[in-house]
């Protein structure tokens, strides 16, 4: 992970310190613990609920041949980590069915505007 800046990857040392960089999808999660029969805590990221995207916040998109996700996140945000925003704003369970199929239309949520809930 070279693009975590310092500070973030010395936040794993910190006890209740967000196991997520701010550029993740999981960032804003609410961050659970659930105690196991010997004690031991295990942390995890709590279900992320979206609202959706009103028509003002995305564009279409038509997929064209060979590409994917993150690819078109490079191209309409400046980075490919950010194919999650893609993968949100399209009601797919797998990413690579946003783009599997040439020809199909799919949001592209506006830079910054999906909102993390």
């Amino acid at each position: 992970m070279a693009d975590i800046e310092p500070y973030e990857s010395a936040l794993g040392a910190i006890p209740g310190a967000h196991p997520y960089p701010r550029t993740s999808r999981y960032h804003d999660a609410e961050i659970g613990v659930h105690r196991l029969p010997d004690g031991t805590e295990v942390r995890y990221a709590k279900r992320r609920l979206l609202p959706p995207l009103d028509a003002q916040e995305t564009q279409e998109h038509v997929v064209g041949a060979g590409e994917r996700a993150d690819l078109l996140a490079q191209r309409y945000f400046g980075d490919s980590g950010q194919w999650w925003r893609i993968a949100d704003a399209n009601p797919a369970v797998d990413p690579r069915e946003l783009t599997d199929e040439a020809g199909q239309v799919i949001d592209i949520p506006e830079p910054g505007g999906h909102r993390r809930v």
